[in-house]
């Protein structure tokens, strides 16, 4: 995910905005499923909320403001609540990048509905500008977020699903470097060669696919 500090600085209030929904969203999915399928831990931690500052992380958003990408707290959930603990891992992992993409086509639907029926022609310039920049910026980055979420790399939610999938003798082999998860996110990160060869790979693919959204939003801004 690109770095805030690229990001023009009359866009900027409007990605911080951005970010702080998709976030709140994307943990809540985790606390909200995980709650209604048996396990009510998030919920005695008070994260079944929209409230984003029950799950807004300090460092992680430093880390969002400094470097581009950055993360939420995450949400606390005992798979051994769970009546199916593996599949329903899965439901309630999987929810957090769902909650981004549905973010992504409510957001693209509206856009496509502001244009189609002129609900913001009656509107100043600069209300209309504001709102439209708001909602391509929530089709961009809730994009980018689904498809970063999956990358299957501690502690992101591509791993989680990757762990709830394999073999359990795998599962557990894994659970022994989760210790190290930060160390190794950040290696993936800020190290260029391993960067080159497992995220820099992954990131052009989730541009490329969030360049083909840009061509029918162009259309529709056009119309």
């Amino acid at each position: 995910m690109g770095g805030l500090l690229f990001y023009d600085w009359s866009t900027l209030p409007f990605v911080i905005l951005v970010l702080v929904l998709s976030f709140t969203i994307h943990e809540f999915a985790h606390a909200y499923s995980a709650y209604k399928l048996g396990d009510s831990t998030a919920y005695q931690f008070g994260r079944v909320s929209l409230n984003p500052m029950v799950h807004l992380d300090l460092f992680g958003t430093i880390m969002l403001l400094i470097a581009g990408f950055g993360w939420a707290k995450p949400v606390p959930v005992n798979r051994g609540n769970f009546k199916r603990p593996r599949l329903m891992g899965i439901i309630v992992t999987a929810a957090g990048p769902v909650s981004n993409l549905i973010l992504a086509f409510i957001s693209f639907f509206v856009l496509v509905l502001c244009q189609k029926y002129g609900w913001l022609a009656d509107m100043q310039k600069g209300s209309a500008s504001a709102i439209l920049i708001f909602l391509q910026l929530m089709v961009s980055i809730n994009l980018t977020l689904f498809l970063f979420n999956l990358i299957p790399i501690p502690p992101l939610d591509g791993y989680r699903i990757i762990q709830d999938l394999v073999d359990l003798r795998y599962s557990e082999s894994l659970q022994k470097f989760e210790q190290w998860a930060s160390v190794i996110f950040l290696l993936v990160v800020f190290v260029r060669p391993l960067r080159q060869v497992t995220l820099d790979p992954y990131l052009g693919l989730a541009k490329n696919i969030i360049e083909l959204f840009s061509i029918p939003i162009a259309w529709i801004l056009g119309m």
